[in-house]
């Protein structure tokens, strides 16, 4: 590991204050689980680590009917699968914060950072940078092992997938984030934070190098909506999934007036399926109606020659996720 400053400001506004305007400049170090393996790895250099662990206004958990769940950006996986407002109001993202990685990372993982994580793409975690290009300017992806790689919003330069499985949960609740730099404070609806990067110097997040998160607002859940998280993984241990699929009914009696259908590692941002969302407003939720939806959610999808195998297994995740939801479990 290379040689680095570290700094542990009380202060929001001095912790802004140490970042730089290059991503080179400095990092963010909060649980450190993605952060430090990157630094060891030498695929992230940074002259600086900001130890923000100390911002008192970075922690904590709240709920009010009005303003829904607000979570730290300090607060860990594991304390959001353990608070009691979040199991009874939010079942989904309990089960998804519980699930994600294994207990010792949970333990220490913040839902900041987990937002924030880098891809797990094996090109990059082994130094070809993020879009994996040879010496010849040709992406390594393509011509490669891509077993799991986008299928969705795949049109390149960028191919490697959207790493969290916590983040299309939060989506689906349409959660917002906040975010705060020199310039202040800042919002916007999560879905907006994850952007696919057109060049090497930009990175997956609508994130300035000097700006930090600070906590996340998660609405409360219309009357009698329906919700519901899953996963295709090779095994039920500490595994990064093929596909996730996390869905958010709103019901009219047995009828879905609306529906809100978000997968995870299937491409370079959660992605959003209005396709699938479409397929069920106004039916009842069957077995053919989850596997139109499901058939809808990949209809654009495209494989890059070795994983095809991730089309079906995102169909079947979105379809299994709405018969979930449809019968109570985790609602």
């Amino acid at each position: 590991m290379r040689a680095f400053e570290y700094a542990s400001p009380k202060q929001k506004q001095q912790a802004v204050g140490l970042l730089g305007q290059k991503w080179d400049d400095a990092e963010v170090l909060a649980g450190g689980s993605d952060l430090l393996a990157l630094m060891k790895d030498d695929i992230v250099h940074p002259r600086r680590l900001v130890n923000v662990k100390d911002l008192q206004e970075l922690h904590g958990i709240s709920f009010t009917p009005s303003r829904g769940l607000r979570i730290g950006a300090l607060i860990t996986l594991v304390e959001i699968s353990e608070d009691a407002q979040v199991r009874e109001r939010y079942p989904m993202l309990a089960h998804a914060a519980g699930d994600a990685a294994s207990p010792q990372i949970r333990n220490v993982a913040t839902i900041g950072g987990n937002m924030c994580q880098r891809p797990r793409c094996w090109w990059f975690r082994n130094g070809f940078g993020l879009f994996a290009t040879g010496p010849s300017g040709k992406s390594l992806v393509l011509d490669g092992d891509n077993r799991h790689h986008a299928i969705l919003g795949n049109d390149g330069p960028a191919y490697f997938v959207s790493p969290s499985s916590v983040a299309p949960v939060l989506i689906a609740y349409n959660a917002r984030i906040r975010l705060f730099g020199p310039k202040g404070a800042r919002e916007l609806p999560l879905e907006k934070f994850f952007v696919i990067p057109k060049s090497e110097n930009e990175r997956e997040h609508d994130l300035k190098p000097n700006e930090i998160v600070t906590d996340l607002i998660v609405p409360a859940p219309p009357s009698g909506a329906k919700a519901s998280h899953y996963e295709v993984r090779q095994k039920a241990a500490f595994d990064w999934p093929y596909a996730t699929a996390s869905v958010m009914l709103e019901m009219n009696g047995e009828t879905v007036r609306s529906a809100r259908v978000v997968m995870s590692h299937v491409a370079p941002i959660p992605w959003v399926s209005n396709e699938a969302a479409q397929a069920m407003a106004g039916k009842t939720v069957s077995e053919q109606t989850a596997d139109a939806a499901g058939a809808a959610a990949v209809a654009n999808a495209k494989s890059l020659g070795h994983n095809k195998h991730k089309i079906q297994l995102a169909r079947v995740a979105v379809k299994r996720a709405l018969l979930q939801a449809a019968k109570g479990e985790q609602a």
